[in-house]
């Protein structure tokens, strides 16, 4: 594997950390300056949506100016971000950096094409293995880092991301080089694509995939969110607890993923692994408000993160299964944009359905996700015909 590879995983990987140390903390540090659970809901939100406008014009840029710049100045960007965040004295400002950071921050679209440069085609699936496996492991340190953080302060998180950050924009200046060699001619205008969104729907076979996976991914930031004030509030747990369940998440889904899904899809039928696993998604959100209690509610939270990991791997394989050769790279970016509104959506709703005056409205938003994947199950069982691969 190329030395780039190797860099822009590592780049990957410092990505990851600086974005999963503060899933733990963004909620109680949001509360901390008085936002009440509808606006802390806009915290997670405003970043995806920022990071959905911006993704495809960095990609672009990128093919303009070159990867490593684009690369330079996103992780810049990410690094002001958060500390901006870690010592903000006003909500405004914790708004403000967030929104730069989800700016600033759809940079995996520029790590995936230096993957895509430097990779000859027959190598180009381990490169992107490499690629998501730093991405993984991400998820797990990222939660014991943000652990160790609050033990000074919940900004601290923010600050320990601005450093990691900086950590990834040290390697990317001094170690990489650029690796577009010839640039396309340009063209008049930067394009978000919002045209390309209604037309992928139209792709037979994939743009119902498409749909399932929005609709699905809208459920599961639902849940994301509301898991987060609920195990606080309802559970009285803290912020420390909160950042371990996110490492034993992060570590069940690494294992699913790694060991799982392969010896799984080579016994099973892919419709019916994807059909169990959200009947299991669907019962378990069902379930996990019915008694507020914290080994129960840690319980159904474990077995859900065990099917739960199921489901983006098999969805996204069905959709690069349906999808034609030429247009792979097309159809996931499409997948990704897809994605980033769902979890744009989920944070808000869930926002919505909860009143701090009422704290049986804390699970309300897991009833909803619940109801809401029972019927994107139906859909998906009784579109099947359109989608399943030959």
């Amino acid at each position: 594997m190329k030395r780039e590879v190797w860099i822009v995983s590592a780049i990957a990987l410092v990505n990851s950390l600086s974005f999963t140390v503060l899933l733990p903390t963004l909620y109680p540090y949001g509360r901390q300056f008085g936002l009440n659970d509808f606006e802390t809901s806009f915290l997670f939100s405003i970043f995806s949506i920022a990071q959905f406008l911006a993704t495809p014009v960095i990609g672009q840029l990128s093919d303009r100016w070159g990867r490593r710049p684009l690369l330079l100045v996103s992780l810049a960007g990410t690094m002001l971000a958060n500390l901006m965040a870690g010592m903000a004295t006003v909500a405004w400002v914790l708004f403000l950096a967030r929104f730069l950071d989800g700016i600033t921050g759809g940079n995996n679209s520029v790590i995936q094409a230096v993957i895509a440069d430097v990779t000859e085609p027959e190598n180009r699936a381990r490169g992107f293995s490499l690629f998501g496996a730093a991405f993984g492991v991400g998820f797990v340190l990222g939660p014991i880092i943000s652990l160790g953080a609050q033990e000074i302060s919940l900004g601290a998180s923010f600050l320990v991301s601005a450093w990691i950050a900086g950590i990834a924009l040290g390697v990317t200046y001094f170690f990489l080089p650029e690796t577009l060699e010839e640039r396309p001619p340009q063209p008049h205008r930067l394009e978000l694509g919002l045209a390309k969104l209604v037309t992928g729907l139209t792709i037979p076979k994939v743009g119902i995939l498409l749909f399932i996976n929005f609709l699905i991914g809208t459920t599961f930031t639902i849940f994301t969110y509301a898991f987060q004030p609920y195990f606080i509030h309802v559970l009285d747990q803290t912020p420390q607890s909160l950042a371990l369940m996110f490492i034993i998440y992060g570590v069940l889904g690494v294992l699913m993923q790694t060991f799982g899904v392969p010896r799984l899809t080579k016994r099973f039928n892919l419709l019916l692994i994807l059909f169990l696993a959200l009947l299991i998604r669907s019962l378990a959100f069902l379930a996990m408000p019915i008694w507020p209690n914290l080994i129960y509610f840690v319980s159904i939270t474990i077995f859900f993160s065990v099917f739960n990991s199921l489901v983006q791997p098999i969805i996204n394989t069905l959709i690069s299964l349906n999808a034609n050769p030429q247009q792979q790279g097309m159809v996931m970016g499409l997948n990704s944009s897809y994605l980033s509104i769902s979890n744009g959506i989920g944070p808000v709703i869930a926002g919505v359905l909860i009143r701090q005056s009422n704290l049986a409205s804390y699970g309300y938003p897991l009833y909803l996700a619940g109801a809401c994947t029972l019927m994107v199950l139906l859909v998906a069982v009784q579109t099947r015909t359109k989608y399943a691969p030959s």
